[in-house]
């Protein structure tokens, strides 16, 4: 009797806590971490890849002139091991949260020191660590899913890229 009457408290304990839990919800777009090295440093980045679904994108559903949590869901996370410049911007060891600021002339590069915030929702801009202008390019074929990539050059050098639809904003990283 003692085997089942502890059985049957487990089991109502398991179920207690499932139903305690939050449910996991299956999102729309799928999440990833990228990482590379920038000389001697090791930069990730974490991000969820919403898709373009036949959607105007920029001035459409990332109205221009409004700061974007450059990704789905969660704010998207910049995490550097060391010193960098990204751009004109300088960025200290730490984790951030990364932004973007679409405009129809071109995109600004947003670092905020809240990193983990739930989209661009509580974004406070007396939080930035700074601001950097990114090299915009037009494809010639849209991106169905955004991408971000971090491609290493030599010299501790690299280039932040951030693409969808039919554009693209790069920024030059420099490791110090």
């Amino acid at each position: 009797m003692h085997n089942v009457s502890r059985a049957v408290f487990l089991g109502s304990l398991t179920l207690l806590l499932a139903g305690l839990m939050p449910a996991q919800e299956k999102r729309a777009s799928p999440h990833e971490t990228i990482s590379a090295k920038v000389g001697a440093h090791t930069i990730t980045i974490e991000y969820g890849r919403p898709y373009k679904k036949g959607r105007k994108i920029f001035g459409g559903l990332e109205p221009f002139g409004k700061v974007w949590r450059t990704g789905a869901d969660e704010a998207t996370t910049f995490t550097t091991t060391g010193d960098l410049m990204v751009g004109s911007l300088h960025v200290p060891a730490g984790t951030y949260g990364l932004f973007t600021l679409p405009t129809e002339k071109g995109w600004t590069l947003i670092l905020n020191k809240t990193a983990k915030q739930w989209g661009a929702f509580k974004y406070d801009e007396k939080m930035d660590l700074g601001r950097t202008p990114l090299t915009m390019t037009h494809a010639a074929t849209p991106l169905e899913q955004l991408t971000i990539s971090i491609e290493p050059a030599a010299g501790g050098k690299g280039i932040l890229k951030i693409a969808w639809d039919d554009r693209a904003g790069t920024a030059e990283i420099m490791a110090h």
